[in-house]
């Protein structure tokens, strides 16, 4: 019963990492409608620039991880301002390919910048555990996945209360009716790639600080956040989180009885199974795109 228990904890605390891994994917897909292929690889990049403020400036990763956040955030605004702000109306094909090899480029430069080998975060506390009972709680995850919830619940709170936030839902609803309102679709449109890049270097700087990571990594990011998107349902903060914990724990409890080749499978089937009695996800789509010229 320990061993369950301790999955159970595990496997929630690993899908609120997950959680906010996969957000920002959300979000862009729901109010872009773009399928973002390189997100994983702006996760790792995050865990890269904490890093190096770790490193060269002996900043701890909940500090760092606002440095992160900010070069992400930019380098999201100009990528989408200047590149996919110019395929964003072309059929979605042409912005997989897109995203796809973004994605390529930036994994050969992190591998040329840092190299392809395993590295971490390292922190005092990370590998620290509280018990409960018999239960061993580790802090690095337990601080990762509280802090995911917070992100979760201000970026909601970001979205319906505040002037940007209604601009983005707007132009996520009806992008010829917002512009109409005076609403400009191109900066909402970079300002929501550059907010989901900032989600995903805070993401990354978690992942670093509890576990290892290389720019390899990216493409399991990647599918990740696209399986844990459609189970929560696009462009809805909370049924990311959702998803994130239902795709943890699943993947911490066939870890626990199935042997390890079995745990994407059973991923993928919960998708499958959510998805045939809830087409919209876990808790439905928040946003709807309308594919009109920016």
């Amino acid at each position: 019963m320990t061993g369950l228990l301790q999955a159970i904890v595990y496997g929630l605390l690993q899908g609120g990492v997950l959680a906010l891994v996969a957000v920002g994917f959300s979000l862009v897909w729901g109010v872009m409608n773009v399928v973002n292929l390189s997100h994983g690889a702006f996760v790792i990049l995050g865990a890269y620039v904490s890093l190096l403020l770790k490193d060269h400036l002996g900043l701890d990763p909940f500090i760092g991880m606002i440095g992160a956040a900010v070069a992400l955030f930019c380098f999201g605004y100009l990528v989408q301002r200047f590149l996919i702000n110019l395929v964003v109306n072309g059929p979605i094909f042409i912005t997989l390919l897109l995203t796809f090899g973004l994605e390529l480029l930036l994994v050969q430069g992190m591998n040329l910048a840092f190299s392809a080998n395993y590295q971490a975060i390292a922190t005092s506390y990370a590998g620290n555990s509280i018990s409960i009972g018999s239960v061993q709680v580790p802090l690095g995850r337990l601080f990762a996945c509280l802090l995911a919830i917070a992100i979760t619940v201000a970026l909601v709170f970001v979205m319906n209360r505040t002037r940007i936030g209604l601009a983005i839902m707007a132009t996520g609803m009806d992008r010829g009716a917002a512009r109409l309102m005076g609403i400009r679709a191109r900066h909402v449109y970079a300002l929501t790639f550059g907010i989901a890049a900032a989600l995903a270097g805070i993401a990354g700087t978690m992942i670093g600080m509890i576990d290892t990571f290389n720019p390899a990594a990216a493409g399991r990011f990647t599918l990740l956040s696209f399986v844990i998107a459609v189970l929560g349902g696009l462009g809805n903060m909370y049924g990311a989180l959702a998803g994130g914990l239902l795709i943890g724990l699943v993947q911490a409890l066939g870890g626990y009885y199935l042997p390890g080749t079995w745990v994407n499978a059973l991923a993928f089937l919960v998708l499958i199974l959510v998805l045939m009695f809830r087409p919209a996800g876990l808790v439905g789509r928040a946003f709807y795109s309308a594919r009109l010229e920016v």
